[in-house]
């Protein structure tokens, strides 16, 4: 997987100003008639005192235009960019859905040793997950009252990393839409030719939001051909989950775990999936290796397109252009009216 580096501009129009230059130069040369006169400092710059007047006025014109044009081409914002090449990817096709529900916030699991919420083990789990998966396309839905598209399908896992870094609980109203999250998967998927296309569905409750019933999703994703894998997230029992009081410290209720786990295998049994019970770190990363198990395909896809910004290169060297321009029209070559 070779990308193809190109050279582009954020904001091109600025790019107009250059055509502007020529017709400056122009009107300058016949509104300004340079009385001045120059000496040159034999102490400052032994080298340059052989040169003409008119020599060293052209130096300092040239150094001024090529400062102006290196400052026009920082303000156009040059970017290096990986560019939507054709590539090949020899994997499958998977959409990880994800409940953002506030009950996510739960502190059942582990992490280092640590305590930690259930979002915070889905994200570690995901991440190592990814990076195991070079020659996947990958694609992140989240849900909770309704789903969103969190990062189409790519195989620039670098971006997958930020968006999943990028999310965090509260962004929508609260639920549990397990249909609308589904559907939503699917809609990433179903136009790509694979022979292997996954749903990877992650939920700590029981659905009670959204417009489209699980079974119905279930359903579209069996006449896709789609297996859904779903994951049920949650010690069994009850689970602390953090509350903040009035003085600010935080202190944990009980919370019952109440996962529809017959739903959860209906939807993965319809669609030839596997239904599983993440009740610790160690059964996340455990079904991911199943997962990683999987077969794969190849198919021709269109890579997302990520740009390094190298304004620094233009604006920098315009600085300095402009800078000894000053410097030498007030020293070496000094004009005095």
């Amino acid at each position: 997987m070779n990308p193809n580096f190109n050279l582009s501009f954020a904001h091109p129009w600025f790019l107009l100003l250059l055509a502007g230059l020529p017709l400056l130069a122009w009107l300058r040369r016949r509104k300004v008639r340079d009385t001045a006169f120059l000496y040159s400092s034999l102490q400052l710059v032994r080298g340059v005192a052989s040169l003409t007047r008119s020599r060293a006025a052209t130096v300092l014109r040239q150094l001024r235009w090529l400062a102006l044009t290196a400052l026009i081409l920082a303000l156009a914002r040059p970017r290096l960019g990986e560019g939507d090449v054709t590539v090949k990817a020899s994997g499958i096709d998977i959409v990880v859905a994800m409940d953002f529900s506030m009950s996510m916030a739960a502190e059942d699991f582990e992490l280092a040793g640590k305590r930690a919420n259930r979002v915070a083990v889905l994200k570690d789990v995901l991440h190592n997950f990814i990076e195991k998966r070079d020659g996947d396309r990958i694609g992140l839905v989240v849900f909770a009252g309704r789903a969103y598209v969190a990062a189409p399908m790519t195989l620039d896992h670098g971006f997958l990393f930020q968006r999943l870094d990028q999310l965090r609980l509260g962004v929508v109203e609260d639920g549990t839409a397990i249909g609308s999250g589904l559907t939503a998967a699917l809609n990433r998927i179903r136009d790509l030719p694979s022979k292997s296309r996954i749903v990877i569905l992650m939920t700590d409750g029981q659905n009670n939001a959204g417009k489209i019933p699980p079974m119905t999703a279930a359903d579209a994703a069996q006449a896709l051909g789609v297996k859904v894998y779903t994951i049920g997230i949650g010690t069994r029992g009850v689970a602390p989950y953090p509350q903040t009081d009035v003085f600010g410290q935080v202190r944990y209720v009980p919370m019952q775990v109440d996962i529809d786990e017959d739903l959860l295998r209906k939807i993965a049994d319809r669609t030839g999936g596997k239904y599983y019970r993440a009740s610790d770190t160690a059964a996340f990363r455990h079904i991911y290796d199943e997962i990683d198990r999987l077969e794969k395909t190849e198919a021709e896809v269109k890579k997302y397109q990520r740009y390094d910004e190298v304004f620094g290169w233009f604006a920098v060297p315009g600085f300095v252009l402009l800078l000894l321009e000053i410097a030498l029209a007030n020293t070496v070559w000094r004009k005095l009216p």
